[in-house]
């Protein structure tokens, strides 16, 4: 947020249950997601309620948060030498209105040895991330090729975001530059 000059004014964690539905697929889900974590935010009618999911999938199969470092292990073996798909939904909500929107980025692993795996795992950072790891940090080194969105990949779109606030009446968007008239 900060990268596009907004500071939230609180950060309300939603509780939801974030268990995928019998035969839901990655897109829905993640869009799901985003639009139950805004709906379940308590706000006023005024505020910007601004919620996002990301999902990592390999072809139908979710890979949601590892629930423990062998969870994050078969996920990993899973993707090793392999593309996926990371896909981040956004949704913002004001009073009664609410948008939407998802961006999906392809991201290959690299093959990974048994030696790799064991040393990702050993940093932690696999925790609490989605597919088993987060590419903005020690896991950048077994990534070497993306397609799309790397702040999407991170878990939020920074365009995207600010076009959702922007529709949303964020004041930060919604100016007249010095000079100009409206």
């Amino acid at each position: 947020m900060a990268q596009i000059g907004i500071t939230p004014d609180a950060i309300r964690a939603p509780d939801i249950d974030e268990t995928p539905l019998k035969a839901e697929l990655p897109r829905p889900y993640c869009a799901r997601m985003a639009r139950e974590k805004a709906a379940a935010v308590p706000c006023d009618a005024g505020d910007i309620v601004l919620c996002a999911d990301t999902t990592v999938a390999l072809g139908r199969r979710i890979l949601g948060k590892p629930e423990n470092a062998s969870e994050a292990e078969a996920f990993l073996r899973l993707m090793s030498g392999r593309r996926h798909k990371v896909i981040t939904a956004v949704a913002v909500k004001c009073g009664e209105k609410q948008w939407l929107r998802d961006v999906q980025s392809s991201v290959k692993m690299k093959s990974l040895s048994d030696a790799e795996i064991a040393d990702y795992l050993a940093t932690g950072d696999w925790q609490g991330k989605a597919g088993g790891y987060g590419i903005q940090g020690p896991a950048g080194a077994l990534i070497p090729w993306i397609s799309g969105s790397f702040s999407a990949i991170v878990g939020l779109p920074l365009a995207e975001t600010a076009n959702l606030l922007r529709a949303a009446g964020h004041p930060h968007f919604n100016h007249t530059p010095s000079g100009e008239t409206p």
